[in-house]
């Protein structure tokens, strides 16, 4: 019979730590010993399991080293291994059970352990062939035991019922691509037969890399929706932005008003009440006169009247010569104190009110549609590849002037070879922007936009058909937008800085008169299809009469504006 010794210096405790759970397992049933018997070639097997096995086999051979016994071995129990295998099944109790001590039980939504009895704690794996979810101390044996490692198992899981066939009661193995579901064995040579398999972990993969691209669409479906959001938030935003810019311009414009009706309205009482205090003085005067004479007459009167009571003979006849003579008095007959005529007052006043508001109500519109379009400005500055070889631009690229010297530049396709212009090196395929000229000092100059494509070898024609959106100075004082035909511009005095405004949506080139706040003319409807530049030209210097640069200006609003 097979013995199992161990060195007589060491313990128990070391024996425990000498013991593998390999030593405890029997090859046949591949779990640990249950009455463990020892073969005479010194191999041990369950009592029951090797019996089974010589009952199933004609002749008596170990099923480890293949040694065949004439006949068949009388069969005892190894009484030193089976008190090893209850000590080892004691140990593995007690790390169960301080393993069970740590575990936590499951929480409500979490899958518990189907072995475990009282408190059941949370299972970490699910088997799909035991058909049993199991927490870390009862998944130990599918970890280690060799016939249970050969198991399918997966995070827990409930419901593991529905993980098999419900016809043959095996597990669902395969996915029949054919019907789009999953089968057992049994069903793929009976129920599918001729049908197209696939193992499942094949068919998940795909199905996953499918949830994966599905994933990725939807969170860029979730991302552009959240930038329509970022978007619309936006618009909103700037929806309220322009509101209160628009109450505020209401408010200023509204306001303006109300002062300028006042201040009319005081001026028509103080007109009224003039006229109404010159008739007072006048008839003050008059009256003032007629009761002087009325005072003359008076005293003229009692001395008629004492004369005529007087029984002196001689002195009423001496006196009545100078009495008898009537005072000098003016005659009153004619006059009249008029009252001052008021027809017309009223709507001549409301008339000229009227004429006011309109130019107060233009002035402050054009002063808030140029605030507006401020808001869109941008940092322009001069391209020295398209300048002409006699223009003369600043070192930041802000001023350009023109001089009587060519410099000797390469001719490259960008630069302008005839006229003395110079495009900005910003380019703009959509969208608004707004800058700002300072034209104060020249006789002549050209300002707009040009297209990309347009022509810049010899002659140019600066008009819309020809991609030019422009307005000149010529002469000082005539000032013209370059339109088909020209179009003459009113303008005096002339705008010392002028703003350009592009709408390329709109279709709308509007130039401003800066100091004045007013516009100055508006191309609209027109169709842009290329890239647009802001255009320059400072014209020539005319012996030093337009020698003042064109100067490209910072955007200040807050700058004043001429009333």
């Amino acid at each position: 019979m097979f013995l199992f010794f161990l060195p007589q210096s060491a313990d128990m405790s070391a024996a425990s730590n000498l013991r593998s759970e390999d030593q405890f397992l029997c090859s046949i049933c591949l779990d640990v010993f249950t009455d463990p018997v020892s073969t005479p070639c010194g191999h041990n097997f369950c009592k029951t399991c090797i019996s089974q096995h010589w009952d199933m086999n004609v002749i008596c051979q170990c099923p480890m080293c293949k040694e065949t016994f004439s006949t068949r071995p009388q069969l005892r129990v190894n009484t030193f291994i089976s008190e090893m295998v209850a000590q080892f099944r004691r140990e593995a109790q007690q790390k169960a059970s301080s393993s069970s001590s740590e575990q936590q039980a499951a929480k409500p939504g979490e899958v518990p352990c189907d072995v475990c009895t009282g408190t059941r704690l949370k299972a970490l794996k699910s088997c799909l062939v035991c058909q049993t979810s199991y927490c870390q101390t009862h998944l130990e044996p599918h970890l280690t035991v060799k016939g249970l490692k050969r198991h399918q198992l997966i995070d827990a899981v409930e419901n593991l019922e529905g993980r098999m066939c419900m016809k043959h009661d095996k597990l669902l193995e395969l996915f029949c691509k054919t019907d789009q579901t999953c089968v057992c064995m049994l069903c793929s040579v009976l129920d599918h037969k001729n049908h197209e398999f696939v193992p499942l972990r094949e068919e998940y993969e795909g199905k996953k890399a499918e949830l994966e691209k599905t994933e990725a669409e939807i969170q860029q479906m979730i991302q552009k929706r959240r930038l329509k959001i970022q978007e619309i938030t936006e618009s909103v935003k700037m929806s309220k932005d322009a509101a209160d810019r628009q109450k505020a311009e209401g408010v200023q414009v509204f306001t303006a008003l109300m002062e300028s009706v006042e201040r009319r309205l005081k001026e028509l009482m103080k007109e009224i009440e003039d006229k109404q205090e010159t008739t007072e003085k006048q008839a003050e005067g008059l009256i003032k006169d007629l009761e002087q004479e009325i005072s003359e007459l008076m005293e003229r009167s009692s001395e008629v009247e004492q004369l005529s009571r007087s029984e002196d003979h001689l002195h009423l006849l001496q006196s009545f010569s100078s009495l008898k003579a009537a005072p000098p008095t003016k005659d009153w007959t004619e006059v009249r104190v008029h009252p001052p005529s008021y027809e017309g007052t009223v709507v001549r006043a409301v008339a000229q009110l009227e004429d006011t508001i309109r130019k107060l109500m233009k002035k402050k519109l054009f002063e808030a549609e140029l605030q507006r379009v401020q808001q869109h400005e941008v940092d322009v500055t001069l391209d020295p590849d398209t300048a002409h070889p006699k223009l003369i631009l600043s070192d930041d690229g802000k001023q350009v002037y023109h001089s009587d010297v060519e410099k000797n530049l390469p001719d490259n396709p960008e630069r302008f070879s005839y006229y003395a212009i110079v495009l900005g090196e910003q380019s703009f395929p959509s969208g608004r922007f707004y800058f700002e000229v300072q034209v104060k000092g020249k006789t002549d100059w050209d300002l707009g936009v040009a297209t990309e494509s347009i022509n810049r070898k010899g002659k140019v024609t600066a008009r819309p058909q020809d991609g030019f959106w422009t307005v000149r100075l010529r002469n000082g004082n005539k000032n013209e937008a370059n339109a088909s035909p020209p179009v003459r511009l009113r303008l005096h005095p002339g705008p010392e800085k002028v703003g350009v405004f592009v709408d390329y949506e709109e279709g709308l080139v509007s130039f401003y008169d800066v100091g004045a706040a007013a516009l100055i003319y508006s191309f609209t409807g027109c169709s842009f299809t290329h890239k647009l530049h802001p255009y320059f030209s400072p014209c020539i210097n005319d012996g030093g009469k337009n020698s003042a640069p064109l100067i490209i200006c910072p955007v200040n609003q807050t700058e004043s504006i001429n009333d």
